[in-house]
């Protein structure tokens, strides 16, 4: 079972840190722009349970599909200084059929919205960099373990901005909610 470890941040400048990240060597390895759909039941069961199940498009900057596809199930948050939780994930060939077969087994789409982001390495810790409409912009740091998340975020100059538990799914629908928003859908 993989477990996520992370860090999430919420930033005034994404420029600020991307500088800082060429300053320290890190490796670009991706930008890409995400299209993420969320899931439930009629009963809101994964909400409740503190999960998510979420299919993912990505189109990277150079235009080109990076696959068709993610799926991903995230169970309940776990307690610690970083966010923790079980995270299953595969590729799809066809987000449209998959859609379409969760909706045969009864799950609706709960909200969908983009993300901008820029994916680097450094320290043994993926570093991305997110803009999101509604919400602004954050950095994700996700390691293998949270002293080296911690590290980063020194290295990074990061180290004082508290930490966001809360995900984009449920920051976003807070916003939705906040804002009187009749649609569950955020595009840049």
């Amino acid at each position: 079972m993989h477990i996520e470890i992370e860090a999430k941040l919420r930033v005034d400048s994404l420029k600020k840190v991307a500088r800082r990240l060429k300053a320290r060597d890190a490796k670009f390895l991706r930008g890409a722009v995400h299209t993420d759909t969320y899931f439930d039941d009629a009963k809101k069961s994964l909400r409740k349970s503190d999960s998510a199940l979420r299919i993912r498009r990505q189109v990277m900057d150079q235009g080109k599909p990076r696959h068709p596809g993610v799926i991903t199930f995230k169970g309940p948050r776990r307690k610690g200084r970083f966010k923790q939780r079980q995270e299953i994930q595969f590729g799809i060939s066809d987000a449209d059929i998959a859609e379409m077969f969760l909706a045969a087994v009864g799950y609706k789409k709960a909200l969908v919205y983009q993300k901008k982001r820029q994916v680097w390495r450094l320290g043994g810790c993926e570093v991305a960099l997110d803009e999101l409409p509604l919400l602004g912009t954050f950095v994700e740091i996700e390691g293998p373990s949270e002293k080296k998340i911690a590290d980063v975020q020194k290295k990074l100059g990061l180290e004082d901005l508290p930490h966001i538990h809360q995900s984009y799914a449920a920051l976003m629908q807070k916003q939705i909610r906040r804002r009187g928003r009749k649609s569950s859908k955020v595009f840049f």
